[in-house]
């Protein structure tokens, strides 16, 4: 659900047009194989426990589409963009090209090269020309390889990767793997380290210095490593 609103960031008005067709696909297959019956979306729509005087006729179609759908996927669209910052979307968008499901289907070099960038300590200037060539042979060997046609997720493709011995094959981007999938734990730690500051330096404590307030969220965020170490230790 996080890609198709991320595409939506960068392509409203088509991505509302082809999920809504997608949408509609997947809910005519399942009232089909569950004997349910279909309305018609060109039908007025009828207002249930409401007096049916003064009410703008619409059909169906318009209710489900604009009334319903639009209107949900605007209010997570206006929720990512207070969230994310144009350098956050765009790192989520090429981290989205690693993704294996439907036979690499959103496999994008030049997108895989600029999310390299995005570690420059990991991937110098040598590495990337290299990252550059080694992702043109990736590919082709993914989509040839009938391990690696039926994966879902970036977690099972560093699976495979490794259990193959493709991961010495393709150093850099079984790297950038690696980076995409320690993405998201790195991002719950700054959210959870954020969150513990307003228990560290409140009220009483807004003169800290930042070593001080460094050591006190160490402690807070680890309580379970700190817990266990005797306070005679400590002491000594």
């Amino acid at each position: 659900m996080l890609w198709i609103l991320l595409k939506c960031l960068r392509n409203d008005c088509k991505m509302k047009d082809d999920e809504w067709k997608s949408l509609l696909t997947e809910v005519y297959s399942f009232c089909i194989t569950h004997d349910i019956s279909i309305l018609n979306m060109d039908e007025i729509f009828v207002v249930s426990g409401r007096l049916q005087c003064n009410i703008q006729q619409n059909t169906n179609l318009h209710n489900y589409r604009v009334e319903l759908f639009y209107t949900i996927l605007d209010m997570q669209l206006q929720e990512l963009n207070n969230r994310f910052f144009k350098v956050n979307t765009n790192l989520l968008l090429c981290m989205a090209c690693l993704n294996p499901s439907n036979s690499f289907v959103t496999f994008n070099k030049e997108k895989l090269i600029r999310l390299a960038k995005f570690y420059p300590s990991d991937f110098l200037g040598t590495d990337i020309l290299a990252f550059d060539s080694q992702l043109q042979n990736y590919i082709f060997d993914m989509c040839s390889n009938d391990l690696f046609l039926e994966l879902l997720e970036v977690r099972e493709l560093a699976e495979n990767l490794v259990s193959t011995r493709k991961h010495e094959t393709y150093p850099l981007v079984y790297l950038l793997v690696k980076l995409a999938l320690t993405f998201p734990v790195i991002a719950a730690t700054v959210e959870r380290s954020f969150s513990a500051m307003k228990y560290i330096k409140n009220e009483l404590r807004n003169q800290m210095g930042d070593q001080w307030m460094n050591d006190c969220l160490v402690v807070y965020i680890e309580k379970d490593v700190a817990c266990s170490i005797n306070n005679e230790i400590i002491m000594q």
